[in-house]
């Protein structure tokens, strides 16, 4: 699978570049010890930070940087930012815009003001077959920001940029939100269906999961010893 970005030729010595998620994970979850005290087993746990499929899926896919600083004051967002004018007609400039609030006023994540938009400085296309997936980074709710999950046919459209519609959730954030924060979590999926097949367990797979249970009852890291897959690393 590959993925090509591509951007405006006057601002490629000024944009950060998507990088892979594993490189972005946060620093609360560096921080975080691998055990901790539980009053209700009364003995030290293991955290999430010791759990595969948490860590996988924060640090699986392409992350979309914020291309500047962006300043925040009582809902007031402005940057500083001077980058020349781009060659193709059209491009924006602002790495923010704007939905209205009655573009999504029926929705359960609705606020009643408007939406924030990130702007793409980056087009992005896929192989035949295959879609961008674009949510929230996974599991960082410590962002002032919830964006609206997406899926675009990147195969087919891939000549202009994909923006990123996000809520902004702390309205009495202070401060500045870092350029090469992570905006958007993507990642590429087949476009084909897959076919659902259900059955009841026979004999061998009733074996199989008394034994699988068994085992992860009975020591730590058993997932992480014999089932979680190596995962390539992104090429850049």
């Amino acid at each position: 699978m590959r993925m090509t970005f591509r951007c405006d030729p006057k601002l490629a010595d000024h944009l950060v570049r998507p990088y892979p998620a594993r490189t972005a994970l946060p620093d609360w979850l560096r921080a975080m010890p691998a055990k901790a005290h539980s009053d209700i087993h009364g003995r030290d746990i293991r955290t999430v930070k010791q759990c595969p499929p948490f860590v996988d899926a924060m640090a699986y896919g392409v992350m979309i940087p914020l291309p500047c600083d962006i300043k925040i004051e009582a809902g007031r967002f402005t940057w500083d930012w001077d980058i020349p004018e781009p060659a193709a007609s059209g491009h924006p400039r602002a790495p923010l815009s704007f939905h209205p609030a009655a573009q999504f006023a029926a929705a359960p994540f609705a606020n009643g003001r408007s939406a924030i938009k990130f702007n793409s400085f980056w087009t992005i296309e896929l192989e035949p077959g295959w879609s961008l997936f674009a949510m929230h980074p996974v599991n960082r709710d410590d962002l002032p920001f919830r964006l609206v999950s997406g899926l675009v046919d990147a195969d087919r459209f891939h000549d202009g940029g994909i923006n990123f519609p996000a809520v902004w959730t702390q309205p009495d954030f202070f401060g500045v939100l870092e350029k090469g924060t992570p905006v958007a979590q993507c990642f590429a999926v087949p476009r084909e269906a897959p076919e659902l097949v259900f059955e009841a367990f026979d004999d061998a797979h009733q074996q199989a999961y008394a034994k699988v249970v068994a085992d992860v009852l009975a020591a730590p890291n058993v997932y992480r010893k014999h089932f979680r897959a190596k995962r390539g690393r992104l090429t850049r």
